[in-house]
């Protein structure tokens, strides 16, 4: 059985990892550290969920870092945008330093598995700012050497936001009908966020017990089809 901790569980994709988690039999205590109260935690008690609320980042390792039992899967979710940023510097310092600034507290806690929702085309020698900080979070996080990491680089995110972006909202739509009338039209470039939520818990669960595939043993990447796949996994833990 697993002890999970979670950051960016307000967000679109991290919302659905934390209503996937709590719903997992393998998942026995769920810690979330936010700025706000996940939508989840505001109606019903949660058994197994413990909620950490400060709008202080600055905070957050040390949460992390005391929580017992120590989290044998850490999970971020976390990103900021150029706009709520005040501009991208400010959201490189956000969405770089906190990853990396937690990531680091989290294994030097004793947390085993790590899981970093990211990106398609994440590559830190790219010349578009956006892609390039999401290949440095990847490189920077796996240089930390937790036992087993895991990265999710999904295409477009499909579903419901709660803020508004006009022209991301567009494509959605385009990804909504090409999954209507074949799965395969959309699959490999759009995926929905609740799939992406399912495959990041399936696969950290995973990674926890060793059942990874070959040649993934320190990094494990899925992408595309391998987040569809693995959105669909049975992967109930012994631990």
């Amino acid at each position: 059985m697993a002890n999970v901790a979670l950051i960016g569980g307000t967000g679109m994709v991290g919302s659905h990892i934390l209503t996937s988690l709590l719903s997992n039999p393998a998942v026995t205590r769920v810690d979330s550290i936010s700025r706000r109260t996940p939508p989840v935690a505001s109606g019903t008690p949660q058994a197994k969920l413990t909620t950490i609320v400060n709008g202080d980042t600055a905070t957050w390792a040390g949460h992390l870092s005391s929580l017992t039992p120590t989290p044998g899967i850490f999970i971020s979710a976390f990103a900021t945008t150029r706009g709520a940023a005040g501009g991208f510097e400010n959201q490189y310092k956000i969405e770089h330093g906190l990853n990396i600034e937690m990531a680091r507290a989290a294994r030097d806690a004793g947390t085993k598995a790590y899981v970093l929702i990211s990106s398609s085309g994440a590559n830190k020698s790219s010349s578009m700012a956006y892609v390039r900080m999401k290949g440095e979070i990847e490189e920077d996080v796996k240089a930390l050497g937790f036992e087993r990491t895991v990265i999710l680089r999904p295409g477009l995110i499909a579903g419901s936001r709660e803020e508004s972006r006009p022209m991301e909202a567009a494509v959605r739509c385009i990804a909504s009908w090409a999954g209507k009338v074949h799965s395969s039209l959309k699959d490999s470039w759009a995926q929905e966020s609740d799939v992406i939520a399912r495959a990041a818990v399936n696969a950290g669960l995973k990674a926890l017990e060793g059942d990874v595939p070959a040649g993934s043993e320190k990094v494990w990447t899925l992408a595309g089809s391998d987040i569809i796949k693995f959105s669909q996994e049975d992967a109930a833990t012994s631990s």
